[in-house]
């Protein structure tokens, strides 16, 4: 043994006891079991909630969430500010940092926070310890007049590199912005491509965008797009750095709200929770590869599957975007549309455009495909009247927890199961917290059986308006798979 190693060995023996060093175990060749991975909770988790509204009417609430879990370490916080306000060690230029729009002082009840007028800035939430394991943050804005008025709602998102939109459109009477917010220290470089019913857009101001460090950026679509595209789907990629991203999308007569992004590319998708009482649902999907797609349309009622009269079936061309109305199909049920591929599976996006009431009393929300619940999922802002929760069995049929928190001014937690038949969707009496006062959490768990899809509404009549927005609620990612470890300091002796 030389030199340099016996020096080796002894600098690696005082970082061992200093801070635990230690090394993963090669894999077991000598036909044991290699150790299992252990699941923890997560550390550290961040958000990006984007300017809410450019309505000198417009109200905006914040509501900050994070269910109790247990392993979660004792310490932390989580706060949500001013993404121009604060960099990453809480400074900026050495000014002293502004106060956080919402400081939540405890997981397992939830914080609120309120701003109004059009200069509300997009926000940057950072939680740590036992603040990050499941942290939801949900951004509610009312609009009572004007275009785009109405409900609209959206759960802050974390920092991605890729995004899909579809639903999105430059047509007559949209006016669709796509936000992107930048939480890091350096300038984020971003493409966006849009696809209309005949593919690529041209565009010559849509590569190379760059968002600042610390800032949000509203990209108005008609000025990336020529002729006006009814149907678009709009494609985010990040060159360096990350951030987040999400469509607002405003109607001259129908309101507007969120289209957050579809869930990744995948052969078959589920779009759970459209309101019984929809009189128009439009499914945009794409095709993102060079392969067409054909997919059949379910429709998960509460009675059953069945498919929609006249679009059993959908062909999407590769690279295109292919739209279809299917009317009120829920026909005054609960359901959430299903896609499955006829034959070999090819990787598409989809979302809906969901609109209620009628002639000049309508309102339009988004439902974009999610991933399934998975472990936990949680949805913010609810109130004893007004929120909905739809769970959804596309297959195999399920038990699911449903557990609403303590209120943000008071009230006991309470938890409630329900059985999803498979091939259907529910709308659950969720339950509310004992004296409650202010706004809840719905926590969804699943307990058994196949997975499980859920989505919130929120609504509200405004003057004779169904004002709704609809959130999916997406695993949590909560927990993280940690492979066990062992201090071995074998590996720096020389053999």
């Amino acid at each position: 043994m030389n030199r340099t190693t016996l020096s080796l060995i002894a600098a690696v023996t005082v970082l061992a006891a200093v801070t635990g060093f230690a090394t993963i175990e090669s894999p077991n060749t000598s036909g044991g079991a290699a150790a299992a991975a252990t699941r923890l909770p997560v550390e550290r988790t961040s958000l990006l909630c984007p300017q809410p509204s450019t309505s000198d009417i417009a109200d905006t609430a914040y509501t900050s969430f994070t269910p109790v879990v247990e392993g979660a370490s004792g310490s932390g916080k989580a706060q949500l500010q001013s993404a121009t306000e604060e960099s990453a060690d809480g400074k900026k230029g050495g000014a002293k940092s502004a106060e956080p729009v919402v400081s939540p002082k405890e997981p397992g009840k939830p914080a609120t926070g309120d701003t109004s007028g059009a200069d509300a800035p997009a926000l940057v939430g950072l939680a740590s310890g036992k603040f990050a394991p499941g942290w939801t943050v949900q951004e509610t804005t009312e609009v009572a007049a004007g275009v785009g008025r109405g409900l609209l709602g959206v759960n802050c998102t974390a920092p991605d590199t890729e995004f899909w939109f579809p639903g999105a459109s430059t047509a007559a009477q949209r006016t669709d912005y796509v936000h992107l917010t930048n939480p890091d220290d350096a300038a984020a470089v971003v493409d966006i491509d849009l696809y209309g019913k005949d593919g690529t857009l041209k565009s010559t101001v849509a590569d190379g965008i760059t968002v600042q460090a610390h800032a949000s950026e509203p990209i108005l679509l008609n000025t990336l797009a020529g002729d006006p595209q009814a149907d678009l789907t709009v494609h985010v990629k990040v060159r360096s750095g990350r951030i987040g991203a999400a469509v607002q999308a405003l109607d001259a007569k129908t309101g507007g709200d969120w289209l957050a992004a579809s869930t990744d590319p995948a052969g078959g998708l589920v779009m759970p929770g459209i309101p019984k009482d929809a009189t128009s649902v439009r499914l945009v999907v794409f095709a993102p590869g060079d392969t067409d797609a054909d997919l059949k349309v379910r429709l998960a009622s509460p009675s059953g599957t069945i498919t929609p009269a006249g679009n059993e079936t959908l062909h999407v061309k590769a690279g295109m975007t292919a739209a279809v109305d299917l009317g009120d199909v829920t026909r005054g049920e609960a359901g959430s549309l299903v896609l499955t591929p006829t034959g070999s599976s090819v990787p598409v996006v989809a979302a809906l455009r969901v609109v209620r009431g009628k002639g000049a009393d309508q309102e339009t929300a988004f439902i974009p495909a999610t991933a399934p619940v998975g472990a936990r999922a949680t949805v913010a802002d609810n109130s004893a009247k007004g929120s909905t929760l739809a769970l959804t069995a596309p297959a195999e049929g399920a038990r699911v927890k449903v557990t609403a928190s303590a209120g943000s001014g008071g009230g006991t937690a309470v938890s409630k199961t329900f059985t999803v038949k498979g091939g259907t969707t529910q709308d659950v009496e969720a339950p509310v917290p004992s004296g409650l006062k202010g706004t809840y959490a719905l926590t969804v768990e699943p307990v058994s059986g196949g997975p499980v899809y859920a989505s919130r509404m929120l609504s509200a009549t405004h003057e004779g308006v169904p004002a709704f927005t609809i959130q999916n609620l997406p695993d949590d990612r909560g927990t993280v798979s940690v492979p066990d470890a062992e201090q071995d300091l074998s590996v720096l002796l020389e053999q």
